[in-house]
């Protein structure tokens, strides 16, 4: 499978009261943070590599992988003048192979990929590209068999996000159907969980700090016709305020979290 990259750089401001001390990926759900929930469902379809755009707090997650053994399993160490470390049981994750990639304190989202991008193999011609704040239980090998099939430099996950207001439909000046909060709603938006060609980042991005990937690089390959786009009906949740962390968490700690049907 392709690596995956991770755009793990912003503040997140809009969750501000939880992330004055941790960045949003880093922010926990469960006894884990996001972003380990966001690699395990790509591991749950064969990713072992990730790339990991840095930023903001980049020493939280310098501290999160580098001592990843003794966060996850026991250990006995040895004290002395050449201490030692044993751990007791296998970390499901051991054959992880994680790049802390620095782009950057305030390099936006398309100048972080492409100062990443060193970080891909000459035999990657395709990579997986995400959020660090959003969960899905979208089937990651079809999406990429879809965008192999299109031939297009980027696909792009369309969701139906959850509802935040009633909807309503109108005619003249009289409401037809009024829905308090819907499950999800009727609009599609790019809900990360990309697939990306190389040849995306010679084509559409620079080195530029200010330029967002979402603003000319996705509007120019729109525009080209070389975006395609691959439709998920599932479960898609972003974490981008208070509710949306309590409500991720309640999933979890129910037990019933979708985006870890495929894995759990």
């Amino acid at each position: 499978m392709p690596p995956v990259m991770i755009l793990c750089g912003g503040k997140g401001t809009r969750l501000r009261d939880v992330t004055e001390l941790l960045p949003k990926p880093m922010v926990p759900v469960g006894e884990q943070p996001i972003l380990w929930h966001i690699m395990k469902s790509y591991a749950a379809f064969g990713c072992r590599r990730f790339i990991l755009c840095l930023g903001y707090k980049r020493e939280v997650f310098v501290d999160y992988f580098v001592n990843y053994h003794l966060r996850t399993s026991d250990a006995t160490i040895t004290l002395g003048h050449e201490p030692k470390i044993k751990f007791h049981g296998a970390v499901p994750e051991r054959d992880w192979e994680v790049t802390l990639a620095g782009t950057g304190l305030d390099t936006l989202t398309a100048g972080r990929v492409w100062r990443a991008a060193k970080y891909l193999r000459a035999e990657d011609d395709d990579f997986f590209l995400t959020y660090g704040d959003g969960v899905s239980d979208i089937d990651i090998a079809a999406s990429l068999r879809a965008h192999r099939r299109s031939g297009r430099a980027i696909t792009i996950s369309a969701v139906r996000p959850a509802a935040r207001f009633g909807e309503i439909e109108v005619e003249g000046d009289l409401v037809t159907r009024f829905q308090e909060k819907p499950l999800v709603s009727k609009n599609f938006i790019n809900g990360g969980f990309m697939v990306v060609s190389r040849r995306f980042i010679d084509s559409y991005l620079s080195d530029a700090a200010d330029m967002p990937l979402e603003q000319p690089p996705m509007k120019n390959a729109a525009a080209a016709g070389d975006m395609a786009v691959y439709r998920h009906a599932g479960f898609w949740q972003c974490m981008d305020t208070s509710r949306e962390y309590q409500l991720l968490n309640d999933m979890w700690s129910s037990g019933d979290a979708p985006w870890a049907r495929r894995w759990r």
